[in-house]
């Protein structure tokens, strides 16, 4: 991914080069934030209400005070100087506590960083992936529920995979496979469909969301019930979701092979035909 044309930064919309921030901004020494990423997908932004009250509920559950629904005319200012309006395109919304001396502790008064760009992104209508995954003990924090800025241990399991050759690592805690590194993960086993319960274990992701509501109108049964580490000999299917990964299908999971030939599962199969037909109709 390159770097984007303009970024959005307090108020003004500047070069890259000149977007600088305080060495004392707590977003960067503390990974005192949140942020939220969403795509343009045919001059619309898709579940754009969902992602901004998510990035609002974040906000509220590490107290910091900004209003998201205020970001809607930086956004279409942004999109104009990049040129990118009405255009496939990935926006990414950071806002961090802001500029204090460094302590644990912050002061009530500091005025949130608001920084915000947007690069050309074009999803394909389905992502054909044969994704191949490791599966790595979840050694992250028990808040992963917030979309915090400070994705650390997020990064570390994510590189693994890229080092194994992989598209994603899956985590498990307690024996039981809560997220990836930066999707959801869903299986699939006898026609049913199981994830992990949304609690403070994982991250609710819209398309995870999303993926609740195309069960619930094609019929197929979803439980929020995890899956145990040591079953993956049980399991007919499994899928990704993310914002930008769509819906993945897991090809194999460490040496234990789901499909071959490119002939994902059934479910799976209809679930990326409901998400495409969904992104034609939103």
């Amino acid at each position: 991914m390159k770097y984007p044309d303009k970024v959005y930064l307090n108020g003004e919309i500047v070069n890259p080069e000149d977007a600088k921030i305080s060495v004392f901004d707590r977003g960067f020494i503390f990974g005192d934030g949140i942020y939220e990423v969403m795509v343009q997908i045919d001059g619309k932004f898709f579940y754009e209400e969902a992602h901004l009250n998510r990035l609002q509920e974040g906000l509220s559950k590490i107290n910091i005070t900004f209003n998201a629904n205020e970001l809607s005319p930086a956004i279409e200012q942004l999109l104009s100087a990049t040129e990118l309006t009405g255009k496939d395109c990935l926006l990414y919304i950071q806002i961090t506590r802001g500029v204090a001396p460094r302590q644990h502790s912050y002061p009530d008064d500091i005025k949130p960083t608001v920084m915000m760009y947007a690069v050309p992104k074009i999803l394909p209508d389905i992502n054909k992936v044969n994704a191949k995954v490791i599966s790595r003990n979840d050694f992250r924090w028990s808040r992963c529920d917030i979309k915090m800025t400070s994705l650390l241990g997020n990064v570390m399991l994510n590189e693994e995979a890229m080092q194994h050759e992989c598209f994603e690592t899956i985590l498990y805690r307690d024996g039981c496979i809560t997220e990836a590194s930066h999707c959801n993960v869903f299986f699939v086993k006898d026609g049913i469909v199981f994830t992990h319960p949304a609690n403070e274990l994982i991250l609710d992701g819209i398309t995870r969301q999303i993926i609740f509501e195309l069960c619930e109108s094609l019929q197929i049964e979803i439980r929020e019930t995890p899956i145990s580490i040591n079953d993956f000999d049980g399991i007919d299917e499994a899928f990704l979701t993310g914002t930008s990964t769509q819906i993945a299908a897991i090809q194999k999971i460490n040496n234990h092979i789901l499909y071959t030939d490119d002939k994902i599962g059934v479910v799976t199969q209809t679930l990326q035909e409901a998400f495409l037909k969904l992104k034609k109709e939103n």
